[in-house]
């Protein structure tokens, strides 16, 4: 709960901490990295703290839930360097990755309401006959060819392997669980949580097995757009009485 601080007023560490529900070492560590101004001293050496510095720990805080932490950690540095244009540059950086993220969504949408049942894959084929190979589809992709190796081992792809080079060849259902493997690690799926999901689509060919970890994905991403609003709200209200 905020506390109405008058001006001038000096908090204790432990002030500070308990109206936030860290610790005192965590406040100090705050100080430290520069997401707090530095403390005031006492005589005898004690750290004190403004109403200030309680704004900066409030705008801190406020800007974890949509930016992470790192990133907050940042913004706050940059304020208190100076540098007030590099820190609403890393805020700018992260609504465009919220922008890209829900239009990764969209993507994954689209793609799954494009999926038609495919049948699983029979005898292995001659060679030529079709398919792709590591190289190519990684870089269609975008990823390295190791990233597909360790998707395989998950399970999440299965290509078959040509029986007389004996290279990996993907054919079209592969492909399209190594692009919907790559959706759902752009939303922030671990691929524990992947496997699953790539296993309903294999065996229902459609989209309902996804529409729970769809909804769930739309969850967070409006979670983190209102978060982000309500941290600059703090983050306003902070440099405002910084003047």
């Amino acid at each position: 709960m905020r506390r109405n601080l008058r001006n001038g007023e000096r908090l204790r560490p432990i002030d500070l901490a308990r109206g936030h529900g860290l610790s005192t070492q965590a406040v100090r560590n705050y100080e430290e990295a520069g997401i707090l101004p530095p403390a005031g001293r006492t005589p005898h050496g004690y750290r004190t703290y403004t109403p200030l510095h309680a704004g900066a720990l409030r705008a801190f805080l406020a800007l974890v839930p949509g930016h992470g932490h790192r990133t907050a950690s940042a913004i706050m540095c940059a304020v208190h360097q100076g540098a007030v244009d590099e820190a609403f540059r890393l805020i700018d950086e992260s609504h465009a990755q919220l922008l890209e993220d829900r239009r990764t969504l969209r993507a994954v949408e689209s793609a799954l309401r494009d999926l038609e049942p495919v049948a699983e894959p029979g005898p292995v084929a001659e060679p030529g006959s079709g398919g792709t190979f590591i190289g190519p589809l990684a870089g269609k992709l975008g990823i390295r060819p190791a990233t597909l190796r360790a998707w395989e081992r998950a399970g999440l792809v299965r290509p078959r392997r040509d029986p007389l080079t004996g290279y990996r060849v993907y054919d079209d259902a592969d492909v399209r669980d190594a692009r919907l493997t790559g959706q759902l690690r752009r939303g922030g799926y671990l691929l524990e949580q992947i496997a699953p999901l790539i296993a309903q689509v294999r065996a229902a060919g459609g989209l309902e097995p996804l529409e729970a970890a769809l909804r769930d994905w739309h969850g967070r991403l409006s979670g983190r757009g209102r978060a982000m609003l309500a941290g600059a709200a703090e983050l306003d209200a902070y440099l405002r009485a910084r003047g």
